[in-house]
């Protein structure tokens, strides 16, 4: 069985210290949904964050 990923959408905003809490509790909550979310660090500026929503 082939698991296929979209990008739903994909936003760079401002880090903070506690933003994947966020990140976390909205994967908690949505995965039945079939909803993932991510954030990684911008590649070019490290103070911006990389907030990407996922369909499972």
């Amino acid at each position: 069985m082939e698991s296929k990923i979209n990008i739903l959408s994909s936003v760079t905003i401002e880090n903070s210290k506690d933003l994947y809490k966020v990140v976390d509790v909205l994967n908690r909550t949505l995965k039945r949904e079939n909803l993932m979310f991510g954030l990684a660090l911008d590649q070019e500026e490290q103070d911006k964050a990389v907030f990407t929503i996922y369909r499972t």
